[in-house]
C-alpha cells in the first residue's frame, strides 16, 4: 500500500491501530482517504478482514469506501463496510427469532408504513385532519429513537389527550407489525439494540468477531447508534470514530452532537488526531469559515488551512 500521498496527520491516523481513536476531520480534509488506508493497513498488519467493521450513513458512502479499500488491498473477504441499518438487518437476519420474529421477516418501507398507519387511523375512527399521518409517523419514529415502546410512551405522556390517541395508533401499529412478521427502518436499529441487550451469547459473538470497529460521520449518530457501537466495540476496545463537531446537520432525526464531544470522556485513554488541512477550498473561504465557527461554544478546537491560493474575495 502506497502511503506517500498521506499528510502527516492522516498517516498518524492510519498507523494508530489499537485502542480508542478520535479523528476530528474538518471539511475537505481527506477523511475517507485516511479511513480506507487505515482499514487496509490493519489488514496488511495481519488482521483477518472478517474481524473488521466499518459503519457509515449512506449506501453511496459505504460503496465508495469498500471500492477504495479493495483498490488498496487484495483480500477483503468477510469485511463489513455498510450503513447502520444494513448492519442491523444482517445481524437480525440471523438472530431475529430471539425477539419473537420468524425467519424471513419483511422490511416495510415508508410507503408500506404510511398505508398501515392510514388503515389503523380509519379503523380507530380517528380524524386524520386532527391527527395527520405524517405527525403520527414522526411521533412514533421519535419514540423508537428514545427506546420508548407503546407502553413506555403512554406512561411518559399519560394525561395528554393527543398523546393518548397517538398511543392507541402506536400500540396497534406495533401489534400489526409483529403479526405481519415485519419491521420498519426504525425497528432495525431498535431491535438491534434489544437483541444485543437481551442475548448475551449474541453480544459476545459479535464482540469477539469485531476486533476493530470504525464509524464515519460520528457527529450524526443518535442514541441507538451510539449504543450499538458501544456494545459492538466492547470486546477489544479498538474503536475509531471519524467526524466533525462543526458539521452536525441531522438533529432533526435524533443526531446527538454530545456523542462526539464526549467521546474522550466515554472512552478513556483515547488518541485524538485532527485533520485540518483542507484540499477543497481557497484560503478566503476557509478564513471566513474559521472566523464564524470559532464563535460556537460547544466544539473541539480545530482550524482549517490550505496550501491553495487565497482565491477570490468573498462577496456579500
Amino acid at each position: 500500500m502506497d502511503k506517500s500521498k498521506l499528510n502527516k496527520e492522516q498517516l498518524l491516523a492510519v498507523e494508530h491501530i489499537d485502542g480508542p481513536l478520535l479523528i476530528l476531520a474538518g471539511a475537505g480534509s481527506g477523511k475517507t482517504m485516511a479511513m480506507t488506508h487505515r482499514i487496509a493497513n490493519i489488514i496488511e498488519k495481519g488482521t483477518d478482514p472478517y474481524n473488521i467493521l466499518a459503519v457509515t450513513f449512506t449506501n453511496k458512502a459505504a460503496s465508495e469506501m469498500r471500492e477504495r479499500v479493495e483498490n488498496l488491498t487484495p483480500d477483503t473477504r468477510g469485511l463489513w463496510i455498510m450503513t447502520f441499518h444494513a448492519m442491523c438487518l444482517r445481524i437480525l437476519r440471523y438472530h431475529a427469532e430471539a425477539l419473537g420474529y420468524k425467519k424471513g421477516f419483511t422490511i416495510y418501507d415508508e410507503g408500506d408504513k404510511k398505508s398501515l398507519i392510514k388503515r389503523i387511523i380509519k379503523n380507530l375512527n380517528i380524524n386524520d385532519k386532527n391527527y395527520p399521518v405524517s405527525l403520527i409517523i414522526n411521533t412514533i419514529s421519535k419514540a423508537k429513537e428514545r427506546e420508548e415502546g407503546p407502553e413506555k410512551y403512554y406512561d411518559l405522556n399519560s394525561g395528554d389527550f393527543r398523546s393518548e390517541t397517538i398511543y392507541n395508533v402506536y400500540r396497534e401499529y406495533t401489534n400489526k407489525m409483529m403479526a405481519n412478521n415485519a419491521m420498519d427502518f426504525d425497528d432495525l436499529l431498535l431491535n438491534g439494540v434489544r437483541l444485543l441487550e437481551s442475548e448475551p451469547d449474541v453480544l459476545r459473538f459479535y464482540q469477539d468477531r469485531f476486533k476493530y470497529v470504525m464509524v464515519d460521520e460520528y457527529q450524526d449518530t443518535n442514541y441507538l447508534q451510539y449504543k450499538l457501537i458501544k456494545y459492538l466495540s466492547g470486546g477489544y476496545g479498538n474503536l475509531c470514530v471519524v467526524g466533525d463537531d462543526d458539521q452536525c446537520i441531522y438533529q432533526w432525526r435524533g443526531a446527538d452532537i454530545s456523542n462526539i464531544l464526549d467521546f474522550e470522556h466515554d472512552f478513556p485513554n483515547v488518541k485524538t488526531i485532527r485533520l485540518e488541512q483542507n484540499y477543497r477550498s481557497d484560503g478566503n473561504i476557509l478564513s471566513l469559515a474559521n472566523s464564524l465557527i470559532s464563535n460556537n461554544t460547544k466544539r473541539k478546537r480545530k482550524k482549517l488551512w490550505t496550501n491553495r491560493t487565497k482565491g477570490r474575495k468573498i462577496e456579500y
